[in-house]
């Protein structure tokens, strides 16, 4: 995402900075929506075999895991995006134009932020592509797996991002010409 966004040599002459933050930080609520998402639907499947006898053990039915971890991903994920939309405006609340375009522009200088935007943006297209293809209905009820597939692929292009940079690689980047 940060690519698609002009990088200038001057944070006061950063355009778009309200644009970069903003989609920045929705795209992280999005992404920690997910983690916890992810967290909770494991809980929840893991915990409800165990509590209660009568449901059948989500150990034989790997599809049943999955289709609550989907789901409560895909809810964790719109919470996380639309809680993150209330604190930013909280949170710029009376600042000047100019932290803004610094805090955007710092966004796209930083490297690493970058990689895990190259990582995980094709991940979230995937994830919500695939999942997207499964359904077989365009019925609005199926907004939670379409949802829950990109933020497990947007997690996905994270994890692969991590083993790129520090398990390949080390933490060390390639010098480039």
């Amino acid at each position: 995402m940060s690519r698609l966004f002009p990088h200038t040599a001057y944070a006061e002459d950063q355009p778009y900075y309200k644009t970069i933050l903003t989609s920045h930080v929705l795209y992280r609520g999005f992404q920690t929506g997910s983690a916890i998402g992810i967290v909770v639907g494991l809980s929840r499947t893991l915990l409800g075999s165990v509590l209660t006898k009568s449901k059948p053990s989500p150990f034989k039915n790997g599809a049943v895991i999955f289709s609550t971890v989907q789901r409560s991903t895909g809810v964790g994920a719109v919470i996380g995006t639309c809680m993150l939309a209330v604190i930013l405006p909280m949170h710029m609340m009376g600042k000047e134009e100019i932290e803004w375009k610094d805090r955007s522009w710092r966004l796209l200088e930083n490297q690493g932020q970058m990689e895990v935007d190259d990582w995980s943006l094709p991940g979230t297209v995937a994830g919500a592509a695939i999942m997207a293809a499964r359904s077989h209905s365009g019925d609005l009820r199926r907004w939670r797996p379409i949802v829950g597939g990109a933020g497990i692929g947007s997690l996905a292009g994270v994890v692969g991002y991590l083993v790129w940079r520090y398990g390949i690689w080390g933490g060390k980047r390639q010098e480039t010409a």
